[in-house]
């Protein structure tokens, strides 16, 4: 067990006739460290002031789509324009999040992350503003596709790790954990405060409160410079997508995506969405409890492990929705099939991380966010046909399907990096 470190304690000395005695000075004990790893986490010098500004920059992130959704149908009286504005939000993100993301790799979080969140925050006003002015409908659009220059601040906050704890796989594991139970966290609460917010006051106030929270987040992050990973030298290195394994992982990535946009699809439409929260407990527990085991050594092994996990607890879903019409056996199932994602994102970017060439990491972890969020999509889109065309029960079968589809994609393509 580790210990404590504890100043050297001054020795005696005494004087016995003509001869001079030096004797240890006895000390108490040395105390045991804590063994909670996440509390060893937490304790790293500035930790807690970045990991504070980060989840209040990313609860929004949780916000925005469902207020804009709210704001949208609630002034013109179509979900399907309010769904094609939050739909060509998402294509720019994905588009315009790389080079965000290389920017930030190349000049520094603090210096690329604040004036890219000020410019989507004004993209948040300029919506609200459309919105409550009734203007055009193209201003819409373009209002939501200038909020495509948020920053990853989720991948900022583990590239902060990486460089905090490099050379200790221990301890990136437990932050990757930690991480991943702060998105899951920030899943659950930021579509519930939303709603709350749009209901209670008025139908902006979910993407104007988001858009405050966003830019205050970020203005805190960005000035804890001490643990802001240095940028690394410019050189003529091509994408990350070039690493060996990277894009058979970055595939894997985007099938995880469609397991999350064919479920929460699915599933609003079988029972509602509330009981969505539900499958991001399952995930948040699972990953602080994964953060808290020793990793094993063979990181490709854990990936499929992990999406082998994920495939069959998919399953859950689609036989308690096929068995019975309890809602309580269908909670239970997507409790329980969450707990398999968490497991599987850590282990997914902490390789990628690997793979990832050294002062590249922002980017490389921002393509995998990237990968999600058109996994995202393609599996809202089938999961909706699938719910139109064939029923809201055999919809179930589209995450158990994709989360197959990634294992296989996993063990045909990837490959753990060189120690």
């Amino acid at each position: 067990m580790p210990y404590e470190r504890t100043p050297s304690a001054a020795p005696l000395l005494a004087v016995s006739g003509d001869l001079l005695v030096i004797a240890p000075r006895a000390t108490a004990p040395a105390r045991p460290a804590s063994a909670n790893p996440y509390r060893r986490l937490l304790a790293t010098p500035g930790a807690r002031a970045f990991t504070a500004g980060n989840l209040l920059a990313r609860v929004p992130m949780g916000m925005f789509s469902v207020s804009a959704v709210i704001m949208i149908a609630g002034s013109h009286g179509s979900y399907a324009l309010a769904g094609a504005v939050t739909a060509t939000g998402l294509a720019a993100t994905a588009v315009v999040a790389p080079w965000t993301a290389r920017l930030v790799d190349r000049y520094g979080q603090a210096r690329v992350a604040v004036p890219a969140t000020a410019i989507a925050a004004l993209g948040s006003i300029a919506l609200l503003l459309c919105v409550h002015y009734g203007a055009p409908v193209w201003t819409l659009f373009a209002s939501y596709a200038a909020t495509a220059t948020t920053p990853n601040t989720g991948g900022m906050s583990r590239a902060r790790w990486a460089h905090l704890h490099r050379g200790d796989p221990a301890a990136l594991h437990t932050a990757n954990s930690f991480e991943q139970a702060v998105d899951e966290l920030c899943f659950m609460l930021g579509p519930a405060l939303a709603a709350l917010l749009c209901a209670a006051l008025f139908p902006e106030a979910g993407t104007l409160v988001g858009a405050i929270l966003l830019m205050t987040g970020v203005l805190i992050f960005a000035a804890q410079r001490a643990t802001e990973p240095p940028v690394a030298p410019r050189t003529h290195a091509g994408s990350p997508l070039r690493a060996s394994g990277m894009p058979a992982l970055l595939a894997a990535f985007l099938a995880t995506g469609a397991v999350f946009g064919a479920m929460e699809v699915v599933t609003i439409a079988h029972a509602g969405g509330a009981i969505l929260a539900l499958q991001a407990a399952g995930s948040c527990v699972a990953g602080l409890w994964y953060g808290s085991l020793r990793p094993a050594a063979d990181i490709r092994r854990r990936l499929l492990g992990c999406l082998a996990g994920m495939t069959a607890l998919m399953s859950l879903p689609l036989l308690a929705a096929s068995a019975t019409d309890s809602l309580l056996a269908l909670a239970g199932a997507l409790l329980l099939a969450g707990a398999a994602t968490a497991p599987t994102m850590v282990t997914g970017m902490t390789l990628v991380q690997r793979l990832t060439p050294e002062g590249q990491l922002n980017e490389g972890m921002t393509l995998a966010v990237t990968a999600l969020l058109g996994g995202i999509a393609v599996g809202s889109a089938t999961g909706g046909w699938m719910v139109e065309h064939t029923g809201q029960v055999t919809g179930y079968a589209v995450p158990m399907c994709a989360a197959g589809l990634a294992l296989i994609v996993a063990g045909a393509g990837v490959r753990a990096p060189r120690s």
